[in-house]
Formats: structure tokens, C-alpha cells, sequence
């Protein structure tokens, strides 16, 4: 066997062709050409009008070098594109915001504010230099707020006339009593005294003075912001209150990304993000009442768990010990504000810093009093389909809905805010994962996986009698977009070896959907018979059922080896039945099968679609059962087509290379080579919002970085290892490269390299980069798995 080359950092060089492929069979440079070749699918941001009779959408059957927006109608389903002037006066619905009885409406179109009256007429709010935004309406529907700046404004339906309703400030408040020493008060004097023209001047200043104060006592009071920033101000339905919350920065020391090929010739830098357990900023959480002019903070110490210790820290006596002592309150923050329709309640939700709670907070507004509506705590952290800010809202002035993972899987809940008594929409062992309240607010539309793990459908389903109604019928995935006035349902809809398409179907069961586009395919990409891989499941170790494709050679026969492709993310959703985000490494499977290669791509423990026990697998273990998923993978693929064991690759990119290190490291007699692609080396490098969910921070929870990364157990590397980074990742950084062929060369490991691709981020760009990276695992691949 030729064996790799020892430490190497080579930079963008070519392979020579490893394989010759019978006439019309995949090669790597075919596909990995730009994605254009395949043809283009209609992207997904698909929007309806405002007025619900076309139906816009971005497409590129002519492969231009960008998509153009393209629209359909009810009555016309061929698609036509828009001319640049058509696209300027486009409104889309999702941009409108409606009055309670959904009669009129308003919008930010080129920064300035729109009003469409109950029939039909159009009113420009604001024409300013000054940009407008977020407009809705409140005043009981008879006023229009939005904001400019910092602040909100109102706009009178009947009337016109505009008022400022709140006057946030980052200017200091002023000092009344301050005054100069006595030596600048007597020269000040004197200075006046003997000075017409600085008298006169000082007397014109101070009676503008006086008239600007005499004019603001009719407008709000000014709030002092301290430094802060200000986010997430919303009114409430009847105009009195406005809530708000200070957010202060962390100010953590942020990392660098040199770029080291420029138009310049010199190296820059790319500012970075900071790492995992940098200092974090803290908001507080306030309501203004305007009537009183006063502005009081919500006190969270109302919140029941509070001050709660997470349960790992029982892992560390002492730190335990002092949390208990200590006794403090836990961070949180309010990622959404839903009011109820008369404005007399608000529906916080409210997440823990540390993600191990979420609370539904009723507040009060009378009292500013908070009560629980629901609180979901995870020992690991919270998340799941449909827990996110702004999932939530009312159904009427009692009851609010929202999802939750309380049974282990995300499903559809309301609760009546006065009684507290819940009721669960959904049940069983599968996900909403999207819902949408209906405008007769009877109904939501809901998108689940209850036919399969690997399917998307969409349903209406009764909120009185909880029964559904599945309303799409294609097999795959079903995205889809209801128009305004719920009549006709966008539907894009792709299949496991066929890209996305859009349909349009009239909203109801077993009705016919019209396809609308049919050149998401080119006859290139056609020429070849794409395989439908085996959607199937196996039983892991602990007896979890583990859901995967198998591609399978034209002419299998036992012995053969076999590759894993292990897809990144971690919580992403890979074996199921639509087009893959992950088409690339779909074709190149294709082509592995080809060459006589099995090739599995599993769902393994943390992802996406299979619960909240499936999603938290990885707690504090990322390489623990997520990697022993792909060991009893390897299991399964010996004992069902008597693959030789021995000769078992794997590879992937991000949370996939971190998986293909860990594979080689830590089970090195089960894989005999892999590809590591963008990978992540030391989970201490990486960002705070992903990874202390996971594996908390670096200095609380030591145990669970040391266990969750390569760098450690670089060591234990026996077969070939390919790692492939680009040097401007702004994701995961080439540091983490870098500090691990440093390792590998300390410990003086010979079977392995490693090619930088000097221009490419954490996704590559360039056809030449995509290239030359999957010819070397092909390479790999041949050279260590046919011996």
C-alpha cells in the first residue's frame, strides 16, 4: 500500500485521476462543478401578495448568474418573470401587519410606513429620510405605532396628527445642583456683566432653553438608557404600555480570521467572534405605562426555579457547595412579548441563560405581578422544534398556545391563563414541527413528521375537537405557504433523488396539487439514474432505533467495503425522503457506490426529528453515543450485507469532521481512514450560543470538554486521516487545524495530512476548492480501502 504522505500542508494541488469510470459514470469534477449544472429549483422564500392573488418566488431556469424573481397567479400558473420596475412595487404578505378584525393593514416598504384602509385605498404614513419600521396597529385599531430611532411614534387613522409616545435616551441626565467653583461663578458674572453680546446671546440660549422645556412637559418624560442598548420595544394593544428591556455587552475578548489572499497583497483581519464561555451580557426587562409617565423593572425573582443549580455542577463538590451558598439568581432573558388582544395581559416568554428552563410568564399589567402559564426545564437544555422566541400568542383574551418537549417530543398545547389548566393539542412519537393559527383563530396549520421520521406533511387541525386533517399528499418534504386569505396552499416539495419543486393546491383534503415548475433538473443532471437510497432504521446498542440511507453497489457482493458519511450540525436531519442540503455529498455517495463502495449516512444521536431524548444525547459526551451509533452502524451494515469490517472509511464536514477525528481517535480498530473536513479540534475554540448548551462552559464543566474533544485523544490515531480546512472559516476557525497537526506531529504520527484552502470559509465557494477537497477522499479512500 502507498501510504499517505506524512505532515503536509499543501495548498489547493490537484490529484491526478485515481479510477477509471466506464463511459457516462460519475466523476468528481462533473460534480462538483458549479451547482448550476443541475439545474435550478425555485428557492424558499416563496411569498404570496399582499392581496393574495400571485404568488412570487425567486428561480433560475435560465442559469443566469443570479435568480430573478418569477410570479404566478390563481388564474395564470405559468410562471413569468418580473422586470426590475415590477419588482420595485412588489408587497409581500408576510410583510403586512393586521388590525384585530384583519380588515386593514400596514407595512415598511423603502423605509417608510404604508396604511391599507378597510377598502382598499393605500395611504403613505411617512416620507422622511429617517427610516421607519416594525408598524403595527394599537390604540384599539385606531392608530398606527412604529418606530423611528430609538423611539415610537403614533400615527392617527382619522385624524393624521402624529405624537411621540416614549423618549429613550442615551444622553446622561442632567446634574441640576452642579455647579463651577467660586472663582468660575465670579469670572462667569463678570463675563456678563461687562459683555453686551455674550449677555444678550446668554439671554436668547436660555429662553430657547426654557421654551424647549416648557414644550417637552406635553410630551413623555425623558428615559435614561445608562449605556445600554434598547431592544425589543412593544406597545401594547390599547396604547398605555410599552415594554423594553437594557441589554449590556459582555465585552469578551473577540477573536481574529487572517486573510492571507488579498487584492491588496497584505493580510487582513477578519474580526471574529468570541469563544465559548466568554463573558456573556445580561438584560433587564422593563415596562413603561404611559399614562403615568414612569418606567418600572420587572422583578424576576417572582420566577419559580430561579436560582436553581444546574444539576452537572453535582459533578464538582465544591463549586456545588459554594452555588448553594450563594444562593443567586440565574440570568434570564425575554426573548418575545406576546399581548393579549385587550392589552390587559402580556405573555412573556423567558429563557435561563444557561437554556435549562423556559418560562411562559403571565404579566400583569395592573400589578406587573408575574404568573406561571408553563415551564419546561431540561436537565441538558431546552430546544426542540416550535421552542423558539415569538412560537407562541393568543388564541383570545384567555387562552395562549405554545409548543413544548414536556413529553419528550414537541407538540401543540394551549392553556387558559386564568384557570392554568392545559391542554395538549398533539400527542405521540413524532413532531410539530411548525404551527400557524388559522384567521378564524378555530384552526392552526401544522407541519409534522407522524407519517415518517423522514417526511414533512402538512395539516389543519381543529382546536375544539383536536382531530387533523392532512391536507398535502406528497411524498418527501411539503413546505408550505398559505395565502392571505387561506384558499390556496404554495407547496414546495422535493423527493430523496428529485430537488424542490413548487405546486400550488387549493386548501383542502384530497385536492389535486398543480406543479408549477418543471426545470429544476437539467438533462445533464437527468442523464444519470440517481439512487433512491434505502430510507431504513437499525437497533443501537441500547436498543434505540438509529434511522439511515444505504447506497448500495450495482453488484454487491460480500466483502466489500463500505464508507459512513456523517452529516454536520449535529442537530440536522439527514436520513429522510427529500432533497438533501447535503446534494453534494448525495451525488459523491452515488459515485462511491459506484466504485463498489456501501455507503451509510445514519441520523445519530443529537439529530434533528426524533425527540427531545434524541436531541440531548450528546449532553456533555459529544463523541459518546453519537459516534457509538455509527460503530453499531458498522455492525449492522456487516451482519445485513457482509461488508468486510476492515475496510470501513468515514467522512464529513464541521460537526461531521469533529465525528470522523473522534471515530479515528477513540475507536481506531473500527475505522480504518476518514476525512475530516472542517472539524472542530478542541470544543474550547468554538462559539458560546452552541456549545454551552452542550457542554456547558469550559470552567464550570472541565470534565465535559476534556471527554468531547479530539485534541485530547490524538493519541490513539492507528489509521489514515485526511483533514481538510479553508483558512478563512469565520465558523470554525483553522486555528482548530492547525493546534491539531501540531499534536499529531508532537506524537509523532505519520499516516495523515492536511489540505488548506487559502480563499474558502466554513462553506466553500469555489468549484477548484470542492474539487480538489473530494478528489482527495476519493483518493483516500481508494489507497486504504481496497487493499
Amino acid at each position: 500500500m502507498k501510504r499517505l504522505l506524512t505532515t503536509t500542508i499543501a495548498m489547493m494541488t490537484a490529484f491526478a485521476a485515481v479510477a477509471q469510470n466506464p463511459a457516462g459514470a460519475l466523476t468528481v469534477e462533473q460534480i462538483m462543478r458549479d451547482p448550476k449544472w443541475m439545474g435550478t429549483s425555485p428557492g424558499d422564500n416563496i411569498a404570496w401578495a399582499n392581496d393574495g392573488r400571485s404568488l412570487f418566488f425567486n428561480w433560475n431556469p435560465d442559469r443566469n448568474p443570479a435568480d430573478s424573481l418569477y410570479r404566478v397567479t390563481i388564474a395564470d400558473k405559468t410562471p413569468h418573470k418580473l422586470a426590475l420596475n415590477e419588482q420595485l412595487q412588489v408587497v409581500y404578505e408576510y410583510q403586512l401587519r393586521y388590525n384585530s378584525k384583519r380588515s386593514a393593514a400596514v407595512w415598511t416598504k423603502d423605509g417608510d410606513i404604508y396604511y391599507r384602509a378597510p377598502g382598499g385605498r393605500i395611504t403613505r404614513v411617512t416620507q422622511t429620510l429617517e427610516g421607519e419600521y416594525n408598524p403595527v396597529f394599537s390604540f384599539n385599531d385606531t392608530r398606527i405605532v412604529y418606530n423611528r430611532g430609538q423611539n415610537l411614534y403614533s400615527w392617527e387613522i382619522a385624524t393624521g396628527a402624529l405624537q411621540q409616545l416614549t423618549n429613550f435616551t442615551n444622553d446622561a441626565p442632567a446634574d441640576k445642583d452642579k455647579k463651577g467653583n467660586a472663582e468660575e461663578e465670579w469670572l462667569k458674572k463678570e463675563q456678563l456683566a461687562t459683555m453686551d453680546i455674550l449677555r444678550e446671546r446668554n439671554d436668547k440660549r436660555t429662553a430657547s432653553e426654557n421654551y424647549r422645556k416648557a414644550a417637552a412637559l406635553s410630551g413623555p418624560k425623558p428615559v435614561y438608557l445608562g449605556g445600554s442598548q434598547l431592544t425589543g420595544t412593544v406597545i401594547s394593544p390599547d396604547g398605555r404600555f410599552v415594554t423594553y428591556q437594557l441589554y449590556t455587552t459582555g465585552n469578551g475578548k473577540r477573536t481574529i480570521v487572517p486573510d492571507y489572499v488579498t487584492e491588496s497583497g497584505y493580510t487582513t483581519d477578519i474580526p471574529g467572534r468570541t469563544k465559548v464561555g466568554s463573558p456573556q451580557g445580561y438584560s433587564r426587562f422593563f415596562v413603561y405605562d404611559r399614562i403615568k409617565d414612569t418606567a418600572c423593572k420587572i422583578n424576576m425573582e417572582q420566577i419559580p426555579g430561579i436560582r436553581d443549580i444546574p444539576a452537572y455542577v453535582k459533578d464538582y463538590p465544591l463549586q456545588w457547595q459554594k452555588m448553594q451558598r450563594d444562593n443567586a439568581l440565574r440570568n434570564v432573558n425575554v426573548w418575545g412579548v406576546e399581548w393579549s388582544p385587550n392589552g390587559r395581559y402580556a405573555l412573556l416568554d423567558v429563557y435561563a441563560d444557561d437554556n435549562k428552563d423556559r418560562w411562559l410568564l403571565l404579566m400583569d399589567t395592573a400589578t406587573g405581578s408575574l404568573k406561571p402559564v408553563d415551564r419546561q426545564h431540561d436537565d441538558a437544555w431546552i430546544g426542540g422544534p416550535g421552542i423558539s422566541p415569538r412560537a407562541t400568542g393568543w388564541i383570545d383574551d384567555q387562552t395562549v398556545w405554545f409548543q413544548s418537549e414536556a413529553t419528550g417530543y414537541s407538540h401543540l398545547y394551549t392553556c387558559s391563563v386564568l384557570q392554568g389548566a392545559k391542554i395538549a393539542l398533539t400527542k405521540g412519537n413524532y413532531e410539530v414541527q411548525d404551527a400557524k393559527l388559522s384567521n378564524d383563530r378555530q384552526s392552526f396549520y401544522i407541519t409534522t413528521n407522524e407519517v415518517h421520521p423522514g417526511e414533512k406533511q402538512f395539516y389543519k387541525l381543529n382546536i375544539k375537537t383536536k382531530t387533523a386533517q392532512k391536507l398535502t399528499t406528497l411524498e418527501g418534504a411539503n413546505e408550505v405557504t398559505i395565502a392571505p386569505d387561506e384558499k390556496y396552499l404554495a407547496i414546495r416539495n422535493s423527493y430523496i433523488n428529485r430537488p424542490w419543486e413548487l405546486f400550488l393546491q387549493e386548501n383542502k383534503a384530497g385536492a389535486k396539487p398543480v406543479q408549477i415548475t418543471h426545470k429544476a433538473q437539467s438533462t445533464a443532471f437527468m442523464q444519470y439514474h440517481w439512487r433512491i437510497p434505502e430510507v431504513i432504521s437499525f437497533a443501537a446498542r441500547d436498543g434505540a432505533p438509529v434511522y439511515a440511507r444505504v447506497y448500495k453497489p450495482e453488484n454487491p457482493r460480500p466483502g466489500m467495503p463500505a464508507v459512513l458519511f456523517v452529516h454536520g450540525a449535529g442537530y440536522l436531519q439527514n436520513a429522510h425522503k427529500w432533497w438533501s442540503s447535503y446534494f453534494r455529498e448525495y451525488m459523491f455517495n452515488n459515485l462511491l457506490a459506484d466504485n463498489g463502495y456501501y455507503v451509510m449516512d445514519i441520523d445519530y444521536r443529537g439529530s434533528a426529528g426524533y425527540g427531545r431524548d434524541w436531541r440531548t444525547g450528546i449532553y456533555r459526551y459529544m463523541g459518546g453515543k453519537d459516534l457509538t451509533d455509527h460503530v453499531d452502524a458498522v455492525k449492522y451494515l456487516a451482519d445485513t450485507y457482509k461488508i468486510d469490517p476492515a475496510k470501513v472509511g468515514l467522512y464529513g464536514g464541521s460537526y461531521g469532521g469533529f465525528m470522523t477525528l473522534m471515530a479515528l481517535f477513540t475507536a481506531p480498530d473500527v475505522f480504518a481512514s476518514g476525512a475530516a473536513l472542517r472539524p472542530v479540534t478542541d470544543w474550547a475554540n468554538y462559539n458560546h450560543g452552541y456549545t454551552s448548551n452542550i457542554l456547558n462552559e469550559p470552567f464550570t464543566d472541565s470534565i465535559a470538554y476534556h471527554r468531547s474533544s479530539p485534541l485530547y485523544f490524538a493519541g490513539g490515531l492507528k489509521g489514515n486521516l485526511l483533514i481538510c480546512h479553508g483558512m478563512v472559516d469565520v465558523n470554525v476557525h483553522y486555528q482548530d487545524a492547525v493546534k491539531l497537526a501540531q499534536r499529531l506531529m508532537e506524537l509523532k504520527k505519520e499516516h495523515w495530512e492536511l489540505a488548506s484552502y487559502p480563499m474558502e470559509d466554513h462553506g466553500f465557494v469555489e468549484p477548484a476548492s470542492w474539487t480538489d477537497e473530494y478528489r482527495r477522499i476519493f483518493k483516500l479512500f481508494e489507497q486504504t480501502l481496497k487493499k
